[in-house]
């Protein structure tokens, strides 16, 4: 099986789907890899090393794709990405499937079989290949190191010979992979670290990492949490009660961190501008939902800003931030999904249908889209670019009335030849804009 792996293209995008350790891998299963020139460059990584491990390198990504039966990619393929592929290739990246319908669909109109590695399921043998935990724990690393940037105090207590410098509180909002190791990446650095979560076995996570639990812990609260793991949704009263605690506590934190993330949802609001007006002057505020909307409304994609003398840390692509760690965790997690697919004889790859974590995170094959969530998003994009051809054929009856109307003002003029009939409206040509800004 010959393997590719191609540069990436989206704009802030570092990282790199594999590292020479997981191609030397690769080629011990009778794989043969082609790197596109230049893959590695932003994560650290030279041609040369991937050389000494034993891949090609190709010049361009035409040449990178051409022959592959596997492509390995971090982010979704990009339009003209997706040109590059031919029928019965197959793709494995973060293709954020269940919100990027549209491109889904190209994809399955390619013939392309796609492994959405996002969608790898939550069970004990595929945490190796979990790309989202992976990622979201570099991620946490690095938003303690960010609000750092922008702190202007220093973080731990120190007593010093002009005196005691207290040490700084620091509020984690959500204790998921990314928002354990903030915990702990703060607590390292000598800060006093809350957190809170709505899920009780957390209580014991955040306990164990020397962190301060904080959540109202009533009876409601005990029976929070499902048999799978995930938080359950809270009585009004309940929420009422957690966020006067949470705007309590807020106006003593210095650092705020937020990380909570609903797959293919918008990210829910945590951090309200109530909150950040109550909060101390130089305060920091990361937060790692941006992407998704943001825990914060008043966070901005891609940018840090100052409101209300507070700091909002809203860099995109966090992971991409610390290239080289998290371009070898990820083809650790590729190298993992994809061995058991691999026959240790041929070389071949071999796709068990029947298999759950094939099962959670193929996509689309032989043209269809067959993973069930998935097809409902597919459909949203394809209603949606149905729905301004709809427009359109309205447009027309519009255009048929305005030219009865045209027509009853020619017979009305030649009626009363001394009075000069107003133009009529051009009802096609505004219907048509409306539909061009809706389909742009």
């Amino acid at each position: 099986m010959k393997i590719a792996v191609l540069k990436e293209r989206r704009a802030g995008e570092k990282r790199v789907a594999a590292s020479p350790d997981s191609i030397a891998k690769f080629i011990q299963l009778n794989c043969t890899v082609t790197v596109e020139s230049g893959a590695g460059e932003s994560a650290s990584i030279s041609d040369d090393a991937y050389k000494a491990a034993g891949a090609q390198i190709a010049k361009s990504p035409a040449d990178t794709v051409k022959g592959a039966d596997l492509v390995l990619k971090i982010a979704r393929p990009t339009d003209e990405e997706i040109k590059l592929f031919s029928k019965g290739q197959a793709l494995a990246c973060h293709a954020y499937a269940l919100t990027e319908g549209a491109m889904v669909q190209k994809l399955a109109a390619q013939g392309v079989t796609l492994f959405a590695m996002e969608l790898v399921p939550r069970i004990t043998r595929a945490q190796s290949m979990d790309i989202l935990s992976s990622q979201a724990n570099m991620a946490g690393y690095k938003a303690v190191l960010d609000a750092l940037q922008y702190y202007g105090r220093a973080l731990p207590m120190m007593s010093t010979a002009a005196g005691r410098v207290n040490p700084a509180n620091v509020f984690i909002m959500g204790v998921g992979v990314a928002g354990l190791q903030a915990i702990a990446t703060a607590k390292r650095l000598g800060a006093i670290v809350w957190a809170t979560d709505v899920r009780p076995d957390t209580k014991e996570q955040v306990e164990s990492l020397g962190g301060k639990f904080l959540a109202v812990e009533n009876e409601e609260f005990q029976q929070a949490q499902t048999e799978g793991g995930y938080a359950k949704e809270m009585s009004a009263d309940y929420k009422r009660q957690q966020a006067e605690l949470i705007a309590e506590k807020i106006k003593t934190m210095d650092i705020v961190i937020t990380t909570a993330l609903i797959p293919g949802r918008p990210a829910p609001v945590l951090v309200t501008e109530d909150h950040v007006k109550s909060m101390k002057p130089g305060a920091v505020i990361v937060d790692l939902a941006v992407e998704t909307g943001g825990n914060c409304p008043l966070s901005e994609y891609g940018k840090v800003v100052t409101k209300h003398g507070v700091t909002l840390v809203g860099h995109d692509n966090v992971p991409s931030r610390l290239a080289e760690t998290t371009s070898q965790l990820f083809a650790r997690n590729l190298l993992n999904f994809l061995t058991p697919m691999i026959d240790k004889d041929s070389g071949a790859l071999k796709i068990d249908l029947e298999d759950t974590v094939v099962k959670g995170t193929l996509v689309c094959r032989g043209g269809e889209i067959v993973h069930d969530r998935v097809k409902e998003t597919a459909g949203s994009a394809t209603a949606q670019k149905a729905a301004p051809a709809k427009k359109k054929a309205s447009a027309k009856k519009s255009a048929k009335k305005s030219a009865a109307k045209k027509s009853a003002a020619k017979k009305s003029a030649a009626a009363k030849p001394a009075e000069a009939p107003a133009p009529a409206p051009d009802d096609t040509k505004a219907a048509d804009s409306g539909d061009e800004k809706k389909e742009g």
